[in-house]
């Protein structure tokens, strides 16, 4: 394909770099999901209440929504490729500070410590994909990116039980640690940068960071970040709350837990292929309206279940992949429709975006924990919450029939934007 009129043109081995950037925005999901089979144990090691240790995770997004509002914008002025190898190399020291916590209270400071670093391989992976390509090509991308990190849920719980087992849940740490070594090398020996000096924005820092506040004053894309941000309540709620849902409500095992949310997670994945197949010829607003949708009817038939005859193993598990189907097809709508409208300051686009889902996932989570664990109720409640306000945000901001941030057909121009928000 053509290179984007503003940026650098894609690498002719497109498919290897793109499975590295998506690898470094697995690292976020790998920090997350791999502890959830650790959670009971976390707490009986720490002296801990359930709430608490489900801080750990609120702990890892406020760090990740600080580390996005800083570098996403940042990297708007300097380029990405320093600050993914410098943020990979930070996130193992931190790592290892996490394994070596000795009570809740040090867990949770060296975990928003990890998630700063963290929030280096997704904030700067989309803006990569922001700035080499646009339209449906773009959705392909973002949608292997949504893919893998379909594919991390999958594979971490397995492979955290399996670590617990073979050790405890402090090596969980010490895997991570390695792997971002691993990522940090592949960056540095085979990641070109995205962002060319001739096309980074002038004048320092200041006026990429003016960017996010112009972004803002877009009524679509603050939209789309609402829309998006509301769902992420949905999601967190689940990956919060399943663990102690399935193992002491349903009473399975670390394994058996695994492998039920791997099932679910796998609607993620074919949520993520459908918008890589029909973007170019349903829309990606069409298709994000139905994400939305299914994510509000799957979460209120859950909910309304869990309040009235009482949920089972096998309803919950058809709702949660239906969720999950729902995210799938929300995610790489979001990421395609919020880097176009914002294509010139992408680092700052994609801040927004990682941000608002950090803020509002991590509000989800320990809330999850504070209601009680000895119920579906209250993940139910929060998950029905999140979709409902996200379908609000979309229809009354966005306002997908408008079709922001998707290329007309046979041209390279977008929608016309919409005024700023007064």
């Amino acid at each position: 394909m053509e290179a984007h009129p503003l940026h650098a043109a894609p690498p002719r081995r497109g498919g290897a770099v793109i499975l590295l950037l998506a690898l470094l925005t697995a690292i976020t999901p790998l920090a997350t999901d791999m502890l959830l089979p650790g959670f009971p144990d976390m707490a009986d090691d720490l002296h801990a209440s359930d709430s608490s240790v489900q801080l750990a995770l609120t702990a890892y997004l406020l760090g990740m929504l600080i580390g996005q509002l800083l570098l996403g914008p940042v990297s708007d002025s300097t380029g990405r490729r320093r600050l993914l190898i410098w943020g990979s190399a930070l996130f193992a020291v931190f790592s290892l500070l996490c394994a070596f916590a000795t009570n809740a209270e040090l867990l949770d400071a060296a975990r928003v410590l990890q998630g700063v670093s963290g929030s280096a391989g997704m904030v700067l992976a989309r803006a990569v994909v922001g700035d080499w390509y646009r339209g449906a090509e773009a959705a392909k991308r973002f949608s292997i990116l949504s893919v893998i990190f379909a594919v991390a849920p999958i594979i971490a719980p397995v492979l955290g039980g399996l670590i617990i087992r073979a050790s405890s849940w402090r090596a969980l740490f010490v895997v991570l640690a390695v792997l971002s070594v691993i990522l940090m090398a592949a960056v540095a020996t085979g990641l070109p940068e995205s962002l060319p000096p001739g096309q980074r924005h002038k004048g320092g820092v200041g006026p990429a960071f003016k960017a996010m506040k112009e972004l803002l004053g877009q009524r679509p894309f603050l939209g789309y970040v609402l829309t998006f941000s509301f769902a992420n309540i949905a999601l967190f709620a689940y990956i919060s709350g399943s663990s102690f849902v399935f193992q002491d409500i349903y009473d399975l095992s670390e394994t058996e837990y695994s492998l039920s949310f791997a099932l679910t997670a796998i609607g993620v994945l074919i949520g993520g292929a459908m918008v890589a197949n029909l973007a170019a010829k349903a829309g990606l607003n069409r298709l994000l309206t139905l994400g939305v949708g299914v994510g509000v009817i799957a979460s209120a038939a859950h909910a309304v279940v869990a309040v009235s005859a009482g949920n089972t193993l096998a309803t919950s598990l058809i709702f949660m992949f239906l969720c999950m189907f729902a995210m799938g097809l929300t995610i790489p709508s979001v990421m395609t429709i919020g880097q176009e409208i914002g294509r010139r300051s992408g680092g700052a686009a994609s801040a927004l975006i990682g941000a608002g889902q950090c803020l509002f996932g991590g509000i989800a989570a320990p809330v999850v924990g504070a209601f009680g664990t000895d119920s579906d109720k209250p993940m139910a409640t929060l998950m029905i919450i999140g979709f409902a306000a996200a379908l609000l945000c979309l229809v009354a901001i966005a306002r997908p029939w408008q079709r922001q941030g998707e290329l007309t057909p046979g041209t390279d121009e977008t929608a016309p934007a919409a005024a700023p928000v007064h």
